[in-house]
Formats: C-alpha cells, sequence, structure tokens
C-alpha cells in the first residue's frame, strides 16, 4: 500500500517533523532501511561529510543544501535506531546540545564577562575540565586525519593558554625544524637517515600547520585546495597530450611542462 508523502513545511519545527515522519515510515516499510545499524551508516556518514567538504570548498551552495540535508537525515537515524533500543531518542539528543551549548556560554547565559572569542574558547575548555575530562585532548578523536588532528590539538591547547602569541616566534620554529630535517641526509652524497629524517618531517609539519594556524590559514582547506588546482591542472595535460597523440610515459618533463604552464594560465 502507498503511503501519502507529507508535504513540504515551512517552519523549521514543522520541516524537522516532516524529516521524523518520513524516516520513520522508511525505517519501518523500506527493507533497506530496516536493515541499517549505527555500524552499517558510519561509513556512509563520513563520505556524507566529505561531499559536503567538498562542496564548501567548491562554494556549491545547492549542493551544501542538498549534503547538509543527508547529515541531518543520518543524525535522525541514528537516533532512531538508538530509540528502538531504548537508549535514548532525538528529543534526549537536541536537549543535551541545547544544555551543553547554555553551560558552555556562561558569557551569553550567566554573568561571566568576555573580552574576545579567546576567552570564549579558554571559557570552554575549562568548563570541560570541570565536567570530568581528565585532558583538553580528549575530545580531539583519534581517527582524525593526521593533518587535521594537529591543528586540533594546536587550537585545543591554545584554549588553556599553551602557545605562543608572537607568530615570528612560530616562524622561527618552522626554520628551526626545517634546518634539523636538513641535517639527517647528505644531497651530495644521496645519503639519508630515513627513521630520523621522519622524526624531523613531522616536526617541521606540526610547525608548519602551527604557523597557518596563528595567520588564520586552516591548512586542510589550504592544501585541499592545491590537491583540486594539482588534479586541475595535470587532467589538462593529459588531454592535450592526447589529443596530439601522445602518451605521457613516452613524453620528457619538458614536453609536460608546456601543457603544465599552459594550465596554469587557465582559471
Amino acid at each position: 500500500m502507498a503511503h501519502t508523502p507529507p508535504p513540504a513545511k515551512n517552519t523549521a519545527s514543522e520541516a524537522f517533523e516532516r524529516l521524523l515522519e518520513v524516516l520513520n515510515t522508511l525505517r519501518i516499510e523500506c527493507p533497506w532501511d530496516k536493515k541499517q545499524t549505527m555500524e552499517s551508516l558510519r561509513h556512509l556518514t563520513i563520505e556524507e561529510l566529505y561531499e559536503l567538504t567538498d562542496a564548501i570548498l567548491e562554494k556549491d551552495y545547492e549542493e551544501i543544501k542538498k549534503e547538509l540535508g543527508d547529515i541531518m537525515m543520518h543524525l535522525v537515524f541514528y537516533a532512531r535506531i538508538a530509540a528502538e533500543d531504548n537508549r535514548f531518542n532525538i528529543v534526549d539528543v537536541l536537549n543535551a546540545v541545547c544544555d551543553k551549548l547554555i553551560i558552555r556560554h556562561p558569557h551569553i547565559y550567566s554573568d561571566t564577562e568576555v573580552k574576545d572569542d579567546e576567552d570564549v574558547k579558554q571559557n570552554w575548555e575549562a568548563i570541560k575540565l570541570k565536567e570530568g575530562n581528565k585532558s583538553v585532548l580528549q575530545g580531539v578523536p583519534q581517527s582524525l586525519p593526521a593533518l587535521v588532528k594537529a591543528y586540533r590539538i594546536q587550537d585545543k591547547v591554545r584554549g588553556v593558554g599553551f602557545d605562543w602569541e608572537d607568530k615570528t616566534e612560530v616562524w622561527n620554529k618552522v626554520e628551526e625544524e626545517l634546518a634539523e630535517f636538513k641535517a639527517e641526509f647528505d644531497l651530495k652524497n644521496g645519503t639519508i637517515n630515513a627513521e630520523k629524517a621522519e622524526d624531523e618531517f613531522g616536526d617541521l609539519l606540526f610547525s608548519l600547520i602551527n604557523y597557518a594556524r596563528h595567520i588564520g590559514i586552516n591548512p586542510e582547506n589550504a592544501l585541499e585546495k592545491t590537491n583540486k588546482k594539482f588534479i586541475h591542472r595535470f587532467t589538462y595535460l593529459e588531454t592535450q597530450a592526447a589529443k596530439n597523440g601522445q602518451v605521457l610515459k613516452d613524453m620528457t618533463l619538458e614536453e609536460m611542462d608546456v601543457y603544465w604552464n599552459e594550465a596554469k594560465k587557465l582559471k
């Protein structure tokens, strides 16, 4: 028996109720939706988050809207599964996050005074420790990609005052780490202490990420933009070479550079 689709709504609360209604119907009636568990949804949620970040970097607002909807659907789905096991429901989820935001914003919902956003972040971390967190770094997920994790670690410890105030000192650290990295290999003789060089390279990356943070650059976004730029230029190189009957593995680097430099002039 076909169900009558609930019509679009005009308010946020009514639209959210519409999503709950649709998802509850699917959970009962759809063979695929009925089979899903938190574990089976997990990798799909991760994929949706990456699709959202791609859309954000592309400034594709229509795609951002779509991906936000997909992620919201996943969140509601998790809550529905938990409710079936009598763990919690969507109302508990929404109230819990509201309670957390109220508690962690005493400058809005109490009489705490702050000067700027740095004070807000410091208060946030101090409150989390009072709530039972044993470490400021406890909230950094272990499974984060290394670059993102480094950025979050640095941002977290800044929240309790463990950071340089002068970005010149941070840049000095970058140069210090670069020198230590270079000291682990001999370009003239081609020798390298691989294990030590890897350690020093990690230190160098960490310090570069730290400097980026100090000058207001998100290193993950910056690197992804460079990835996309490289892909665009290399794809152009491949396309132009194929048009001219050339095979990349048979071309010299100088020949490839002709197309690469053409690509650099394109937007």
